[in-house]
């Protein structure tokens, strides 16, 4: 019953926290018939400001960080981010009913980073004396950027071969997966391209080079981080009355989305904690740290996630991919901790 407790709890406490109570908002209001609305050119401004604020603070991490010991486990950081999204094409993206958008996007969500997942978990390992890397939170960049940028590429090639399907055939695209065909060289690389360029992603990547390579403390403390937690609130609330007039959508496979939920934090843990155990016997990266990558792994992202994927998706439903990675990934993840540090205490020592 303890356990019961605990769950109930931690769910009732991320629904208090402004991502989903500015999103359950958004949706009430638009339930009302309220007239609200932000300005499309607003609401493009505050995302370019949100992704420029979460690029830089990782620009910072990553150079304030040292790089030979940040090497390997970045790299197997990235990876596992990337492999979380590539199991989402198997899983999620396969069940009956489900829009491929709107499983990448989730994929993509459950594949980044929480970084308010990342500090309770580093909370945790403090009050029990364990130590870890300094560089950890270095680390989360790679990790989210490779699997929000693998999953929007993934996605826009999907779309890309149910457009050519169709023009084909003059049939139309099956709900429940990516449809197959052949893709030449040349249209991958324009969807790669067309990623990097897209503003979501040219925002994120500018601000990690500009906190990389320049000194932007000053303005970074000054302005991105003062308003950041207010400018997140209104993109929530944007994204909750968008959220409202596509939930029959969701209704229609909330099942999936649920199974999803609440099975997959602990699987992508265990992928982490597979790569951060390699990177503990290649580099001596300590039990500690593989705990956090575990964590990383099993969290999904609640700050950069939804903005990328409202940008460069704009299709999918943010009622699928936010309420299904905060909502339910985010407990689940939280609760998964000891399980991480009971593994890393078995299989390494503290």
């Amino acid at each position: 019953m303890d356990i019961l407790a605990d769950i109930f709890s931690t769910i009732i406490s991320q629904f208090q926290k402004p991502t989903l109570a500015f999103l359950i908002g958004g949706m009430l209001i638009a339930a009302m018939g309220s007239k609200l609305e932000v300005p499309d050119p607003v609401y493009k401004f505050v995302v370019m400001l949100l992704l420029l604020k979460v690029g830089m603070s990782a620009g910072i991490s990553v150079r304030e960080a040292n790089l030979m010991s940040l090497a390997v486990p970045a790299l197997f950081a990235a990876l596992a981010g990337i492999a979380i999204v590539l199991l989402g094409t198997q899983t999620i993206a396969r069940l009956r009913g489900v829009s491929h958008m709107d499983a990448m996007a989730t994929a993509g969500l459950f594949g980044a980073v929480s970084a308010s997942t990342l500090a309770a978990s580093m909370a945790v390992l403090d009050s029990e004396g364990i130590s870890y890397e300094g560089f950890i939170g270095a680390l989360y960049p790679f990790m989210d950027i490779a699997a929000l940028v693998t999953a929007i590429v993934l996605a826009r090639m999907a779309k890309a071969r149910r457009a050519e399907a169709e023009a084909t055939t003059g049939g139309a695209a099956v709900m429940g997966g990516a449809p197959k065909g052949g893709m030449s060289g040349a249209e991958i690389r324009g969807i790669f391209v067309d990623t990097f360029c897209s503003p979501a992603i040219s925002a994120l990547v500018l601000g990690l080079a500009l906190g990389i390579f320049a000194r932007p403390e000053s303005v970074y403390a000054s302005f991105y981080e003062p308003l950041f937690r207010g400018l997140l609130s209104i993109l929530m609330l944007v994204m909750g009355m968008e959220a409202w007039s596509r939930l029959a959508e969701m209704r229609k496979v909330a099942g999936a989305y649920i199974l999803y939920g609440l099975t997959a934090p602990i699987v992508h843990g265990m992928i982490g904690f597979g790569f951060g155990l390699a990177a503990h016997h290649i580099t001596g990266f300590s039990a500690g740290g593989v705990v956090l990558m575990a964590t990383m792994a099993a969290s999904s992202s609640d700050i950069s996630g939804p903005p990328t994927m409202r940008g460069a998706l704009p299709e999918a439903n943010p009622s699928t991919y936010v309420g299904t990675s905060t909502g339910l990934g985010t407990p689940v993840a939280i609760l998964s901790i000891p399980l991480f540090m009971a593994l890393a205490d078995t299989m390494i020592g503290f």
